[in-house]
């Protein structure tokens, strides 16, 4: 099995990516090919305990950065770690790819490149979400602005198969975020959203969910439009950051406090953990037809190392083929090919 990886991606730089790789190659039995500028690649690899095994370089002498506009990047700068990696997936060079750098761009070069498997609609970003039960998956979280019912339908059908595969949540329930939990509530696309959920026995339709009770994981599986999706993940990762610095505010005021925060300490460092996006890897471009995680841009060389592991399981579980097994009878436009 062949993991590609973006090396120049991500805010930390290829120190980290290299070395997430590394630790991943000591771990899992996979081949990891880095792509990136190979001089840069081979002084960080140099800096581990490295034995030379599992780990191959691809040159990639240009870079998409952060800054570059996706659609874009990806036609002109077509010799990019991005670019390549996307390119080996699509050639079967390699069984799926990683990248922590442009979410814009690797969402475009996934639909562009790769392409969308036949009879996806519109192919989704899918992360994990931690809640008092565990995790869920939140399906779109911001491939997708503009939806429509059928979009939403087959977000289910993708994460549910993803939930059960990889996430090895058994006969996974799927949620519908909506504005209330009565049939009939929310707008135009939610409401067609629930009929076509509803109806289908292809999966186990829990039925509507309020974003105040998403917290408390009622479902394995949340879907909504990108939109809603990238907004709840950010109000998220935000309010999850504040309440943190309010804590250490209170903790540190009084030597009571602080006392009381040295008790606390194991219990918050607990808490912390179930919170800490490196524990998950990334987020997998569903409906593509190739593997394709998007690793968060700030990921450490733990995080890579998860996505590596989270690729692999995706790949042994043959995933894809699932997804376009169950897709196969119903339709859809694939207006990017």
């Amino acid at each position: 099995m062949r993991i590609v990886v973006d090396a120049m991606g991500g805010d930390r730089g290829p120190e980290v990516t290299v070395k997430g790789c590394v630790d991943a190659s000591k771990e899992l039995d996979v081949e990891i090919i880095l792509v990136g500028k190979e001089e840069i690649i081979k002084k960080e690899l140099d800096k581990l305990e490295y034995n030379g095994r599992n780990i191959s370089i691809v040159n990639a002498d240009d870079v998409i950065t952060n800054e570059d506009k996706p659609v874009m990047a990806i036609r002109r700068k077509k010799n990019s770690s991005m670019v390549i990696g996307l390119k080996m997936v699509k050639d079967k060079e390699g069984d799926a790819f990683i990248s922590a750098g442009n979410t814009g761009a690797l969402l475009t070069g996934g639909l562009l490149i790769v392409g969308r498997i036949k009879g996806i609609e519109r192919a989704a970003l899918a992360p994990v979400y931690p809640t008092k039960k565990g995790i869920s998956l939140l399906v779109d979280a911001g491939a997708n602005a503009d939806c429509k019912p059928n979009y939403l339908y087959q977000f289910a059908l993708m994460g549910s198969i993803y939930a059960e595969k990889v996430l090895g949540k058994k006969n996974p329930k799927i949620g519908l975020v909506n504005i209330g939990i009565e049939e009939g509530k929310g707008n135009e696309l939610t409401k067609g959203a629930f009929e076509l959920l509803s109806k289908s026995s292809l999966i186990n339709f829990y039925g509507n969910v309020e974003a105040r009770d998403i917290p408390e994981g009622l479902v394995d599986v949340l879907v909504c439009d990108g939109f809603v999706g990238n907004v709840i993940l950010k109000l998220t990762e935000g309010l999850a950051f504040s309440i943190f610095s309010m804590l250490k505010e209170e903790f540190l005021r009084t030597p009571v406090t602080k006392f009381g925060a040295l008790l606390l300490k194991p219990g918050l460092k607990n808490f912390k953990n179930k919170l800490d996006y490196t524990e998950y890897g990334g987020a997998p471009l569903l409906g593509v037809r190739g593997g394709v995680i998007k690793a968060h841009g700030s990921s450490d060389a733990k995080a890579i190392k998860n996505a590596i592991k989270q690729a692999k399981t995706f790949v042994e579980k043959d995933v894809l083929k699932l997804i376009e097994e169950s897709i196969s009878d119903l339709g859809g436009n694939n207006d990017f090919e």
